[in-house]
Parts: C-alpha cells; structure tokens; sequence
C-alpha cells in the first residue's frame, strides 16, 4: 500500500503532471511573449520587403541626402543622422528608465517605480515629437508616400523611370514602417500612462507585486529593439 501511495505521489510532483505554469512563468507573461512574437513577424515582413526592394533595386535614394537636417533648427543640410541620432538616444534612454521601474517594483518601492515611469513616459512623448517633427519637415520639402522632391529625383535618377519607382517605393515603405513603430510608440506611452495611474493608485501594493510593470516594460524593450533594425534598416544601409 505504501509503494501505491509513494508512486502516486511521484507522478504528481513531476512537470509533467500539471497544476503549474510552464517555465515557472506567470500565464500573463507567457501572453505578453506570444504577442511580441506575432508582432515580430509583423515587422520582419515589412523590413524583408524593403530589403527585397532595396537590394533587387538598380539604383536607390541615398539617406544622408535625404535626412541631412535637423528640423526645428536653421540646419538643413550636411548634418545626417544627428537628429534620427538624437531620436534613437531618446528611446534608448527610456528604455533604461524603464528597466529601472522594474528594478524598483521587484524591491517594492512604489514611489520609484512611478518616477522611472513617469521618465519613461516623457522620453516616449518626446520620440513620437520628433518624429511628428521629422515627418512635417519631409512633407514640407515634398517628400511624402509616393513622392520625392523633384530635384532630389532629378538627383538619384537623372529621368530615370525605373529609379524613379525606386524612389517612391522608398518613401512608401520609409511613411509607412516608421508610421506603423510610431504606432506601436504611442500605444506604449498609453499603456505606460494606466499603468503609472495604477502605481500611485497603490493596485500594485494591494495585489503584493509589481509583474504588470514588468509586463508593459516587455513590450517597451520590444519597440526599442525593433525601432534599432529601423534605423538600420532606413538610415544605415
């Protein structure tokens, strides 16, 4: 009877019994990692295409003709990649105050997980600034979906036709993939601004842990890292 019971109790207390999240992670994270990996998929679709384009393309606009001023300011040509330079800085940094939040909800101090996400927040808020700023100058210069600046075509393509595909096929996929990070950058700070009303509202200390914040910093670290290939991607290569 002894041996029946022993082999009973070994069945339950092996992984594969059940009554336990697998990897010993929360449910909600698993999720948050599926989600992330969906979009993953998302954005590595739109960059292959470009790559496609770009690599199969004869010939293709150069990017430190076309970003080579910092708007806002009387500097508009021969400074490329300073300003998506100051954008990226920006991104990155709130990356680490959103590590720092995370850091602080693990040792339960709700005032610095609210300061880290209030930093946060900001360091979106002015990303999506400077790209709404970025977006206004290149429309003003007349570079928008399907078109270029005409004497920035006349430039990459000399009367071109199959150049000048190039070109709008640049400025499609540029409008659009930024547009679609710019998204996910916005949805981020909305996030990040509930979870901040939650933090000083004190939810967290009542429910005894901080894993929602380190939830939404999954998703930020996701927007950091994708905006990276971006930028490798658009302004790089």
């Amino acid at each position: 009877m002894s041996t029946a019971v022993s082999q009973i109790d070994e069945v339950k207390t092996t992984p594969w019994a059940g009554g336990r999240s697998p990897f010993s992670v929360e449910y909600g994270k698993i999720m948050m990692w599926f989600f992330l990996l969906s979009d993953a998929f998302t954005f590595s679709s739109l960059l292959i295409a470009y790559g496609a384009l770009r690599f199969s393309a004869a010939t293709w606009p150069a990017a430190d003709l076309i970003f080579q001023s910092v708007p806002g300011t009387s500097i508009q040509h021969g400074a490329p990649l300073v300003f998506v330079g100051i954008m990226t800085f920006i991104l990155i940094a709130s990356s680490v105050t959103m590590v720092l939040g995370v850091e602080a909800g693990h040792r339960g101090e709700r005032k610095e997980v609210a300061l880290w996400m209030v930093l946060t927040i900001i360091g979106g808020f002015m990303f999506l600034g400077c790209q709404a700023l970025e977006w206004t100058h290149l429309h003003e210069e007349g570079f928008w979906w399907g078109s270029i600046p005409k004497e920035l075509g006349e430039y990459f393509h000399k009367g071109d036709a199959a150049s000048a595909v190039s070109t709008h096929q640049f400025a499609n996929l540029f409008f659009t993939i930024t547009g679609f990070h710019g998204f996910h950058v916005f949805s981020g700070v909305v996030i990040n601004i509930i979870i901040l009303i939650n933090v000083l509202a004190g939810t967290y200390d009542r429910r005894g842990s901080y894993l929602m914040v380190e939830k939404v910093g999954l998703y930020w670290h996701f927007v950091d890292l994708v905006w990276v290939f971006v930028f490798t991607f658009f302004y790089l290569v």
